[in-house]
């Protein structure tokens, strides 16, 4: 930083300021630097997946929500596919394993459980973990049904469980243009990921 000198200061002067600026940005510099590293060694983001075949004659829940469809999910608890990838994605956030280490299929505890049940489960894992969510982004590969007039639903029931805002709840969904097993109707699956910050 280069000091003015004008009629008033003195050469020392015109030093001192630009030695009082030098010091300065020193500090605001330090202190982003300690600041961002701060903030990147608290943030944890998770990765979670899941696919169910797809049966008629049972219930379709996804995101906590029951669609009225002819086929549902088949699974041990109530299968809901998106509810199941968003808990690995937050077990796998906090590195806490996953779904079926927690909520093994094996166990009849979990035989027909509501998975907001399991959600809410997950969320006391990562919050005994001193985690906190930040947000949720979620996409879903169905054929059929459409899940557009069920999405806000779906946030609300999610954000709810999560001490979330809506906003915080992302829920997109696609098909596979008839492709594979979704878009044969065999079955559907779901992709999400979670930011958490440690506390």
């Amino acid at each position: 930083m280069k000091c003015l000198l004008s009629k008033e200061q003195s050469v020392e002067e015109c030093d001192a300021t630009e030695d009082a600026q030098r010091f300065t940005a020193g500090l605001i510099k330090k202190f982003f630097f300690h600041f961002i590293q701060k903030i990147s060694m608290n943030i944890r983001i998770g990765l979670g997946v899941d696919f169910h075949q797809l049966q008629e004659g049972r219930e379709l829940w996804i995101g906590g929500v029951k669609i009225p469809h002819y086929k549902g999910a088949l699974g041990h608890s109530d299968a809901d596919v998106l509810l199941h990838a968003i808990c690995d994605a937050l077990l796998g956030a906090a590195c806490l394993g996953d779904i079926g280490q927690h909520f093994p299929d094996t166990s009849e505890e979990y035989k027909n459980i509501d998975s907001k049940i399991l959600l809410k489960k997950t969320y006391e894992l990562i919050k005994a973990e001193d985690y906190s969510i930040i947000n949720i982004d979620t996409v879903l590969c169905l054929q059929l049904p459409k899940i557009k007039p069920y999405i806000s639903s779906m946030q609300e029931t999610i954000a709810g469980i999560l001490f979330l805002q809506s906003k915080d709840v992302s829920i997109k969904a696609t098909t596979t243009e008839r492709m594979g097993f979704v878009g044969k109707e065999e079955g559907l699956m779901a992709y999400a990921t979670a930011l958490l910050q440690k506390l």
